[in-house]
């Protein structure tokens, strides 16, 4: 989102964000540049989004949907409505789903094109995350959340001016779903600026991961390869990283274990080890991560559906593992040769490059723009 941003003001347009904080995720003001702040007018308001057991049971009964609907705030609604009476805006860009809540009050207090940016589709993950449920009731329970949640995405991606996908999939998807509204392919951009191109030499027997674990196809996906692929690879050190780490996996006793939690440089902690791992299970969209990875010239081993959405190829800039035992033979093929991780890298940059360069896409998200006026 912030690539979103910044890839606006640096093209010259005017940019104002209000952004929803919780608990999990503060709005952490002081961290921002005053620069920033001036041109972006920044504002924050909580929101309650914690599980409120009441209010799920109520979802049940009525059939919305309650992963969407605890997302909206009257405090959020009043900050948003004071702001469209005050300015004048061309397009309001909705960061995910979840912000769909508040297109009444823009529609009433704004005459801007209103555009969603779909980071993934979102019913498919808990659809996803029911078909690895293994306690019946908990199956039952989130395959009914991802019914009410496909249906609510059914119905709002046609209440909108225009939808971003971030992934060609996603919008094959959409269009699959008879969905008439105009679409662009906006996936996740780099500033390769940011990136260095020369790739820095790391220990060839690390293998790492890196992403937040408070997100639950990561916790479900390394809980998976912690305990499936790993006891089968000797000799190599596993390094994880990432934001709220669960105290199961910071008490681990394998020496060869190794967990930073959050660091302060994901840049220095991924060029810091050799081959990167997105052992995801169950998810949407894109993987942040592996672009910025590949950025960075990392080899990396990923599931089909943790590469979802990235135009890469099996073998060449990406190696994909779905079993345990694609997993073991992945690692232990590249940690044997240091020329394959090198070649693969490589070509992950220049991946990257073609095709995932910020510049670009925010050219093309804006000519989007314009062709909806």
């Amino acid at each position: 989102m912030n690539n979103v941003t910044k890839g606006l003001l640096d093209q010259g347009h005017e940019v104002q964000i209000l952004t929803i904080c919780t608990k999990k995720h503060p709005f952490r003001e002081d961290e921002l540049s005053d620069l920033y702040k001036e041109k972006t007018l920044i504002q924050g308001v909580f929101v309650d989004t914690k599980v409120n057991f009441v209010d799920a049971f109520s979802n049940l009964v009525t059939s919305d949907s309650y992963n969407v609907s605890r997302f909206f705030s009257p405090d959020f609604d009043l900050r948003l409505i004071s702001i469209l009476r005050k300015k004048k805006f061309d397009v309001v860009h909705l960061e995910s789903l979840f912000m769909t809540p508040y297109i009444h009050s823009i529609r009433r207090f704004s005459k801007a094109k209103v555009i969603l940016r779909s980071h993934n589709l979102e019913y498919m993950i808990w659809e996803r995350q029911a078909e690895g449920a293994k306690n019946p009731a908990k199956k039952i329970y989130i395959s009914m959340l991802a019914r009410q949640l496909k249906k609510y995405e059914l119905k709002i991606m046609n209440e909108v001016d225009g939808i971003a996908a971030i992934s060609r999939q996603d919008a094959d998807k959409y269009l699959g779903f008879g969905c008439t509204t105009p679409m662009q392919i906006s996936p996740f951009g780099i500033d390769m600026e940011e990136h260095d191109s020369i790739a820095k030499k790391a220990p060839q027997n690390t293998v790492f991961h890196i992403g937040a674990m408070d997100w639950k196809p990561n916790l479900e996906g390394l809980g998976w390869f912690k305990s499936e692929v790993w006891p089968s690879i000797k000799n190599v050190e596993l390094h994880l990283a990432g934001r709220n780490m669960p105290s199961w996996f910071m008490e681990e006793n394998d020496t060869s274990i190794i967990n930073h939690g959050e660091v302060e440089s994901a840049k220095d902690f991924m060029d810091d080890h050799a081959i990167m791992i997105v052992p995801i299970l169950s998810a949407g969209g894109m993987r942040v991560k592996i672009i910025e990875g590949m950025a960075r010239r990392k080899a990396i081993i990923s599931t089909t559906i943790g590469a979802e959405g990235i135009s890469c190829t099996h073998g060449k800039d990406i190696i994909i593992a779905d079993t345990k035992e694609e997993m073991i033979e992945a690692i232990n093929k590249l940690i044997g040769d240091p020329e394959l991780v090198k070649e693969i890298g490589n070509n992950a940059r220049k991946l990257v490059e073609d095709r995932y360069d910020n510049m670009q896409i925010i050219k093309d998200l804006v000519e989007f723009y314009k062709g909806l006026d």
